[in-house]
């Protein structure tokens, strides 16, 4: 390939979207920037852009660009949802719960959209009416965002009808604020307006003042917690369950989940045991765990996220990857440690080590773009403190 000096707009962009899927976010900006410098006008071209700006954790920059591009483009949904995640990251959580709605605008996302044929409630007190609220998207997403169901029951003066996913029902069940429950893919009753759960931030003008609300929301299954008490009750101590990878369909997985063998700082002498949370295809590397590192498998053994509660309240500490067990435990309440790529998923916020969303939770960075070196080094001194204040 020619040098850039010698390239058109056309064939910059293209070498910048090479570079772009190959994860070189610098040599990415410099090609589009030629490309840009040279006459190009595409959108893709300044969408390449502001994905490499981004990346390299310069978000308000990349901010200006997002807002440049949905004024000159205002029709470009997906455009307007990756504005609304800089935005929420940036904690503007005014304009950023507006433009997320726009979050069904995308190819990949159509298909998550309910067509529901009454109008989406907007907040105001609606007394005698019946309001269906709604999941729609991870289990995490879920867990984190029933906590406003309650909310949404005071406010709203309603009935409120609960529709969510069949994994994640029995936890509905036990938290406060619907009324009725019904399960996704099930008729609902008759109901006058709807709400999706993740759209409540947006129709209540949720901000960061009014988080984290009450702690725990969720509780786990007594029954459970008996069970599990029991089976880890001769495990030397601390119990640390660990996730090291999240969900392979996520379409940000690549960069937030880990193979095990990256955290083999964590075996540190005399650690305790980890117990493997894991699930799915990466479980499999509990097998062969670090050396030294002291683990004992529970995925065969775990059949739902009851199982996950329970293991979580008798366990001393959960050190994870952004996943859905994450949100488990800072809804029960339980102590976790997340380990986040160098730009997280909104929900994180930027620069800090706790979160406005779950008291119990403690946030580990990486200081640069693809470094868990550095995470898993920090979390290794983590227990070793944790170790050396509470010893067995």
């Amino acid at each position: 390939m020619s040098g850039p000096e010698a390239s058109g707009p056309e064939a910059l962009e293209t070498e910048g979207r090479a570079l772009l899927a190959a994860g070189h976010m610098e040599q990415a900006e410099r090609r589009a920037r030629e490309a840009l410098a040279a006459g190009a006008m595409s959108v893709s071209c300044w969408h390449m852009l502001v994905i490499a700006v981004r990346a390299q954790g310069r978000i308000e920059e990349a901010r200006q660009i997002y807002e440049m591009l949905v004024e000159r483009f205002p029709g470009n949904l997906s455009l307007r949802f990756e504005l609304s995640e800089t935005l929420l990251l940036l904690g503007d959580f005014e304009r950023g719960w507006r433009e997320y709605h726009h979050r069904y605008g995308m190819p990949h996302t159509t298909q998550l959209e309910r067509r529901v044929q009454r109008p989406r409630w907007d907040g105001r007190p609606i007394p005698g009416k019946t309001l269906l609220i709604h999941d729609e998207q991870g289990y995490g997403d879920t867990f984190q965002f029933l906590r406003m169901v309650a909310w949404a029951k005071a406010r709203s003066q309603a009935r409120v009808v609960l529709q969510v996913n069949q994994d994640q029902a029995s936890f509905a069940r036990r938290s406060s604020g619907a009324d009725e429950l019904v399960l996704r893919g099930q008729l609902p009753p008759p109901f006058d307006l709807h709400c999706e759960m993740m759209s409540l931030p947006m129709a209540m003008g949720l901000t960061l003042a009014d988080l984290p609300g009450r702690i725990p929301y969720l509780e786990a299954e007594p029954a459970r917690v008996k069970r599990w008490r029991r089976r880890l009750a001769k495990l030397p101590r601390p119990l640390v369950g660990l996730v090291w990878a999240g969900r392979p369909t996520h379409l940000n997985d690549a960069n937030r989940s880990v193979p095990l063998n990256a955290l083999a700082p964590l075996a540190v002498p005399d650690g305790g045991t980890f117990l493997a949370l894991q699930k799915g295809p990466a479980a499999a590397q509990a097998l062969t765990p670090p050396r030294g590192m002291r683990i004992e498998r529970l995925d065969g053994e775990i059949a739902d996220f009851e199982d996950t509660a329970a293991i979580l309240t008798v366990a001393d500490l959960l050190v994870s990857v952004d996943s859905a067990p994450v949100h488990l435990a800072g809804a029960l309440g339980r102590p976790a440690w997340v380990m986040l790529p160098y730009v997280p998923d909104w929900r994180w916020l930027l620069g800090r080590d706790d979160t406005p969303w779950y008291p119990s939770l403690r946030l580990f960075r990486q200081p640069a773009r693809g470094d868990w070196d550095s995470v898993a080094r920090a979390v290794a001194d983590g227990l070793r403190a944790l170790e050396r204040a509470n010893p067995a």
